[in-house]
């Protein structure tokens, strides 16, 4: 395989980050390029304003060029949003010929499509969790097997049609082609989990600024996708209001949480050229004095203002709580346990905030770990956070196309030939 280029582009609601990647045969992907920049237009993970979503992703995308020293034409991005949903389904068919191809494997799984979908949704993932041969199940690989009937049981996580078009108009104004989209859960965990902790069961919690993407794998499989519309914007306000500040002191507090709480953050220094020495005396005692409980936001450049860390931590608390419920409960209708044995796995940016996994423990009773993404080289230095597992992930689900491949695909979402070939080729070892 010659060098080939990889872009990825998280649109999220707080920043819009584009990775640029190289792949070389039998290597792992290399970043070449990459950019972060603030988002505008997208709020709880959908376009709400085509214009500004255009100029935050031209300014991403043109970022990660120059670093990259090249021109990108195809990308893959990620979809989220409050309505985003899944559900599992059959296929079934008769096997054509005395073995199982390619062909009839193919066909299962558009047979498993055929499902009746209200007309605003669209499938953008279809993906198969295991194959039946005559009734024998737990099979991954059935090509080559012998058998009269093939059955596949199929993972399908769905879209508002009008989701996928706007974003989709976002990108194509710049002159881009949408190769793939991704739900935004789906690119996560392929950069933080692991084969065991799938095979045993895991939930996966990434927490963005607008909205909070659920998946449960089991088995080796996923079989739920979800989205809670709460994230880390609103742990922003929730400090906004509680503290009386404004959203981009809060923000401030969010980001430097674990300082603030351990008194370890750095006040800035003062000139001793013009304080008096009186002032610089108090100034140097007054941590001294201040009473442990408390945290004082002037280190932060956000002055006269002195809170407790105990209503800190409860306005943080409260809304994270608040988000692992509604996942319970999103999780519970579908008829499914978030609870998995292996562990409750948290990545995007909030997954950073102090004791959260001791937090997420105590709710949901099982082991809690963040998850950092992996599996990327080059520079890596700057995409390395849990914020970063999606952009990361969505990489890793580009490597599934093969571009040397007629695509059949329209781009509407779904699972088409081409990438029933890859899925099984990356099943062969």
């Amino acid at each position: 395989m010659a060098r080939k280029i990889i872009t990825a582009i998280d649109v999220g609601s707080s920043k819009i980050t584009t990775v640029i990647s190289s792949v070389e045969e039998n290597q792992s992907p290399s970043v070449v390029g990459v950019c972060s920049y603030p988002s505008k237009g997208i709020k709880k993970g959908v376009v709400v304003n085509i214009d500004d979503a255009t100029n935050a992703i031209s300014e991403s995308v043109t970022a990660a060029e120059r670093m990259a020293g090249v021109t990108v034409s195809d990308v893959y991005i990620s979809i989220n949003g409050e309505l985003i949903t899944s559900l599992n389904n059959k296929g079934v068919v008769a096997v054509a010929g005395s073995e199982i191809t390619i062909d009839d494997t193919y066909r299962a799984i558009e047979n498993a499509r055929t499902l009746s979908l209200p007309e605003n949704l669209n499938p953008i993932h279809i993906i198969p969790r295991e194959f039946v041969v005559d009734n024998q199940g737990g099979i991954k690989y059935p090509i080559g097997m012998s058998g009269n009937r093939l059955e596949v049981e199929t993972h399908i996580i769905t879209a508002p049609n009008s989701y996928w078009q706007n974003l989709k108009k976002c990108v194509e104004q710049l002159g881009l082609n949408v190769y793939d989209v991704a739900f935004t859960g789906w690119a996560s965990s392929l950069a933080v989990l692991t084969d065991t902790e799938k095979e045993l069961g895991v939930t996966l919690l990434d927490i963005g600024a607008g909205t909070t993407s659920i998946s449960i794998f089991e088995e080796g499989s996923i079989k739920y996708s979800g989205t809670v519309p709460l994230g880390g914007i609103n742990i922003t306000s929730d400090i906004a209001r509680g503290l009386q500040l404004s959203l981009e002191d809060a923000e401030k507090i969010k980001l430097h949480l674990d300082e603030l709480i351990e008194n370890k953050a750095k006040a800035k220094k003062i000139s001793s050229d013009s304080t008096p020495a009186l002032l610089r005396k108090l100034e140097e005692e007054r941590p001294k004095v201040k009473k442990k409980d408390e945290v004082d936001l002037s280190v932060l450049d956000i002055p006269g203002k002195i809170v407790s860390k105990d209503l800190l931590k409860n306005i943080i608390d409260a809304r994270c709580e608040e988000i692992f419920e509604l996942a319970r409960e999103n999780v519970d209708k579908a008829g499914y346990n978030i609870n998995m044995p292996a562990a409750i796995v948290l990545s995007g940016g909030s997954a950073l905030l102090k004791d959260l996994t001791k937090l997420a423990q105590g709710v949901f009773g099982v082991a809690t770990r963040v998850g950092y993404p992996s599996g990327l080289t080059g520079m890596i230095e700057e995409i390395s956070d849990p914020s970063f597992a999606c952009v990361q992930g969505l990489i890793k689900h580009a490597l599934d196309d093969d571009s040397e491949l007629e695509t059949t695909k329209s781009k509407g979402g779904g699972f088409f030939k081409n990438r029933v070939l890859e899925w099984f080729k990356s099943l062969i070892p």
